[in-house]
């Protein structure tokens, strides 16, 4: 297995909201666990950059949070993707495919040249 990785810049946000669509209503920790398990255990989600995205992301009205009780009948809170949420990762799914069609441009030798 190669080496883990931070989530990288921008990136985050965009995982969260795919996470919460696929999955419907999940803890922070399900969350993680989740992005961890999708990139094949090379990524790392580092808890102390995790909440404050949660929070912006339920600030900017994209996931809403309520508390529940987790698998381990812990409290937890458990966070839902919003219309609006649904509307922003749309938007950032199409922004990042944009970006990595023209970053793949400049990585494909003579692709970029025409």
């Amino acid at each position: 297995m190669g080496d883990k990785t931070d989530v990288w810049q921008g990136t985050l946000a965009l995982m969260v909201l795919k996470t919460l669509e696929t999955l419907g209503p999940l803890h922070g920790y399900g969350i993680a666990r989740r992005i961890e398990q999708t990139s094949g255990r090379r990524l790392v989600v580092n808890y102390g950059t995790l909440y404050p995205a949660l929070l912006k992301l339920e600030q900017e009205g994209a996931i809403a949070s309520e508390w529940g009780v987790s698998e381990n009948h812990r409290k937890a809170k458990f966070y839902r993707l919003t219309r609006a949420g649904r509307k922003q990762l749309a938007k950032e799914a199409r922004d990042w495919e944009q970006a990595t069609a023209i970053l793949a441009r400049f990585l494909s030798p003579e692709e970029g040249a025409s």
